[in-house]
C-alpha cells in the first residue's frame, strides 16, 4: 500500500504546472539539442551531448517523481476543515515565543511544498508536529537543539 503525502491544494498545482512545463517545454528543448549534438559527428568526445543527456536523465528522474508524488498525494484544503481555531494540516498559525516574545506566522505545509523563507515550514518538522492539535491559547512545547522552547498559539488561519 503506497503512503498518501499530505500536500495543500497550491502545492498539487505547483506540482502539476512543473509536471506540464517538464513534458511540454523542457523535454522537447532537450531532445532538439540532443539531436543538435549528434549531428556534430563523434558523439565519444562531445560534451554537448554528454551535457544534453545528463539533462535529460535529470527532467525524465523529475517527471518520474512529480508523477509518483502526485498519484499518492492527498490534497489537502484547510478552508474546507471545519475547526475551533485548531492547528491542522494547511492552516496558518500565528504563535509567539514566550522566551522572547518574538510573534511569528507559519502555515503547516507537505514536505515538498516547505520554505521557511515563505513562512512555510513542514507537517513533519518538530514545530508543526507540536502545533498540530493546539488551538489559540494554548501553549505548544518543542524539543530544539537548543533546549525545549515554548509557543502560545495567538491565531489561526484556514486560508
Amino acid at each position: 500500500m503506497l503512503k498518501q503525502i499530505p500536500m495543500t491544494i497550491k502545492g498539487a498545482e505547483q506540482l502539476k504546472e512543473e509536471l506540464q512545463r517538464l513534458k511540454s517545454v523542457d523535454r522537447p528543448h532537450i531532445i532538439q539539442a540532443i539531436s543538435e549534438a549528434r549531428a556534430q559527428g563523434d558523439l565519444s568526445e562531445n560534451a554537448e551531448y554528454e551535457a544534453a543527456k545528463e539533462r535529460q536523465s535529470f527532467i525524465e528522474g523529475r517527471i518520474a517523481e512529480i508523477e509518483a508524488k502526485l498519484s499518492t498525494a492527498m490534497v489537502i484544503d484547510p478552508s474546507s476543515i471545519v475547526g475551533e481555531s485548531e492547528c491542522v494540516f494547511g492552516s496558518t498559525v500565528e504563535a509567539q515565543d514566550l522566551d522572547t516574545e518574538d510573534i511569528f506566522t507559519y502555515q503547516i505545509v507537505g514536505d515538498d511544498e516547505a520554505d521557511i523563507k515563505l513562512k512555510k515550514i513542514s507537517i513533519n518538522s518538530p514545530i508543526a508536529k507540536a502545533f498540530i492539535g493546539k488551538a489559540v491559547g494554548d501553549v505548544a512545547e518543542v524539543n530544539t537543539p537548543g533546549g525545549a522552547k515554548s509557543y502560545e498559539i495567538l491565531d489561526v488561519k484556514y486560508l
